[in-house]
């Protein structure tokens, strides 16, 4: 599946997750941005299912998907969010790692952080 990572990310900022689900294997590892992780399908989905649409103004923008063979991808985007009224931007780039049958096993997220 050639447009798995970018099927996962549209369907994460539409709010889509029976598709989210169909693009993750069952025994997936989310690591975050902060060190926080989350361990299998139902754990991550509801995870992600809670916290999406509690975020004020959110908006993600991909800028580009790279696929290093059938193993690996990157995923270069941004993500805004609104923080006291006012959107927060945040470059970032997530890694990740594909099983053999084209599913995401894995997610690490890796994000720039405003100075100050």
């Amino acid at each position: 599946m050639a447009d798995i990572v970018e099927r996962y990310l549209d369907a994460v900022a539409s709010h889509d997750w029976d598709v989210v689900d169909e693009c993750i294997a069952d025994d997936i590892i989310r690591v975050g941005p902060y060190g926080d992780r989350y361990s299998g399908r139902h754990d991550y989905v509801a995870f992600i299912a809670d916290l999406m649409p509690k975020l004020p103004g959110y908006a993600m923008k991909v800028d580009r998907v790279t696929y290093v063979g059938d193993t690996r991808a990157y995923a270069e985007l941004s993500e805004t969010v609104e923080l006291d009224g006012k959107p927060m931007h945040t470059p970032e780039v997530l890694v990740f790692e594909l099983n053999g049958d084209g599913r995401i096993a894995r997610v690490d997220v890796f994000i720039q952080t405003p100075e100050g």
